[in-house]
């Protein structure tokens, strides 16, 4: 039974989410050989203050930026 922790910056749309875990669903099944009943997956939603790249911010991040003000924009 595949246990999946998914961790996404908060602003993606319950469609996104939705997409998202069939897709992931579909490829345990395919490459595990896991039953689809059984695939489960937990969305965490995390804001960009309390996670860093390359020891930046992501809220601080100005390559982000595009990124985060349309998560945010949601």
């Amino acid at each position: 039974m595949p246990n999946i922790t998914v961790e996404l910056l908060r602003g993606r749309t319950i469609e996104q989410r939705r997409d998202f875990a069939k897709a992931v669903a579909d490829s345990a099944v395919e490459i595990l050989g896991a039953r689809r009943q059984d695939v489960r997956m937990v969305f965490s939603e995390i804001t960009p203050d309390i996670v860093a790249n390359g020891g930046v911010l992501a809220s601080e991040d100005e390559s982000r930026a595009g990124v985060v003000a349309a998560l945010a924009d949601d």
